[in-house]
């Protein structure tokens, strides 16, 4: 293994800065730098939220049974809570770092 170079993945400020304000909310710290680093490679909420609004859309047109179009119209309101829950993270992070 003397041969072999593994890359390493380093926080910035800004994402060290992240994983603190999620510790200070009590969430847990196990996999907080996973997830920062992987940010990169996952879909943004704003793309989910289209992809689920378009799902709705079909369902309606379709006339899908109102139970599952209610769930899908969930699907977009946690979605949208999520999407303001980090805009209000980062709000307070960019506050704190400038």
């Amino acid at each position: 293994m003397s041969g072999v170079k593994r890359k390493r993945k380093v926080l910035n400020v800004k994402q060290k800065l992240k994983i603190l304000l999620k510790l200070d909310n009590g969430e847990s710290a196990s996999t907080d730098a996973e997830d920062v680093l992987n940010e990169e490679n996952t879909i943004s909420h704003s793309a989910a939220l289209q992809f689920v609004e378009i799902l709705l859309d079909y369902m309606e047109q379709k006339g899908f049974d109102y139970g599952d179009i209610t769930a899908v119209r969930k699907i977009c309101v946690d979605i949208r809570q999520e999407m303001n829950k980090q805009q209000k993270q980062r709000r307070i992070t960019d506050f704190l770092i400038f």
